[in-house]
């Protein structure tokens, strides 16, 4: 069953908590085996838990462990919410950018443990804007202002962070964090187009910022793809070591689920592209959507790619304290049987 949107996120967690996430009826008690309560965001890149939820693949692979799986589906927007909501018990499994999941690893060592248990794929994040004069990151002014989902702490401004630090040296790599404005990619998208507002500047992601570029008023300023050197993970899944620990035949069938998801996506475009204009009540045209799924740049996998390099980059910022090794650090076991990075 899918949970009502939560997109109102407040920065004092317990009363985001007892307003936002109890008032969509999610319990804070921990779930014994055989529950799963599992929070998305919106867009193409969390395709595979569309498909995940469609064909009830986690039911699926409970029964084959002979269990009964009972599967709870929330949206939230920005990696905030999701983060405060996975600590506080509210949920079992969240997704975000790898930018803030690194974060929680970091921040949540020898206690929580928490810990990525997939990638849902690799795709490209553009930075569009409607203003002419903005065609790099230096041509950003404080009249200017940019829409992420979750501004200062979200993948898109910790990737703009990176590319920052690059362009004018580690000391300012907060730089834009003035000038960033927490919104949906929904909301976001439409007021790039409109114009007339403040927002002009969206981080973007699929499919927002391919709907938004056939706006001939907007263009490209840079990809996270041009920022991390190549195809690079977009989101990630992750959970605490408790639940992983206390629920191994549920987290098995979950993590299965999303394998057989991940093919199901690349064997089957066309029919993965109507799932996610089912499951996610998309307005977008068939053929659009398929489109952006057939994009060579887009790559549905579990398997992490380039989350290394956000990791060592953080690390050098002083956003994350503890130094990975390797990507394996921060992903349970389970998803070391995919090759990684």
């Amino acid at each position: 069953m899918r949970r009502p949107s939560l997109s109102c996120i407040s920065p004092r967690w317990l009363a985001v908590l007892a307003a936002g996430v109890l008032a969509a009826g999610v319990s804070t008690q921990a779930m014994a085996e055989g529950s799963i309560r599992i929070a998305q965001q919106f867009g193409i890149g969390y395709l595979i838990l569309d498909v995940v939820q469609d064909q009830k693949l986690i039911e699926k692979y409970g029964k084959q462990a002979g269990l009964d799986i009972k599967v709870e589906w929330t949206s939230l927007s920005g990696a905030t919410g999701m983060n405060e909501a996975l600590l506080a018990g509210a949920l079992d499994v969240v997704s975000a950018g790898a930018p803030p999941a690194l974060v929680l690893w970091d921040r949540t060592r020898g206690r929580q443990n928490v810990k990525a248990i997939a990638s849902l794929g690799s795709m490209p994040n553009y930075l569009l804007s409607n203003n002419p004069n903005v065609k790099s990151i230096k041509d950003f002014s404080d009249k200017d202002r940019i829409a992420v989902p979750a501004a200062g702490v979200g993948f898109q401004s910790r990737t703009l962070q990176i590319e920052t630090a690059k362009v004018f040296g580690k000391e300012d790599f907060k730089r834009f964090d003035s000038i960033s404005v927490s919104l949906s990619h929904p909301d976001a998208t439409a007021a790039l187009i409109a114009g007339g507002s403040e927002i002009n500047a969206h981080f973007s992601s699929p499919p927002f910022q391919y709907q938004a570029l056939e706006n001939k008023n907007l263009h490209k300023v840079i990809s996270s793809y041009d920022i991390m050197g190549g195809p690079a993970t977009f989101n990630v899944l992750y959970t605490t070591q408790k639940f992983h620990d206390d629920n191994p035949k549920t987290y098995r069938a979950f993590y299965q689920a999303l394998v057989e998801a991940a093919e199901f996506v690349r064997n089957n475009k066309a029919k993965a592209a109507d799932t996610f204009i089912r499951v996610q009540k998309s307005k977008l045209a068939p053929e659009f959507v398929r489109k952006i799924v057939e994009d060579p740049e887009i790559r549905f996998t579990v398997s992490p790619e380039r989350t290394f390099v956000y990791a060592e980059k953080l690390h050098e910022l002083g956003v994350l304290k503890n130094r990975a090794s390797s990507w394996k650090d921060y992903f349970f076991e389970e998803a070391y049987a995919q090759p990684g990075s």
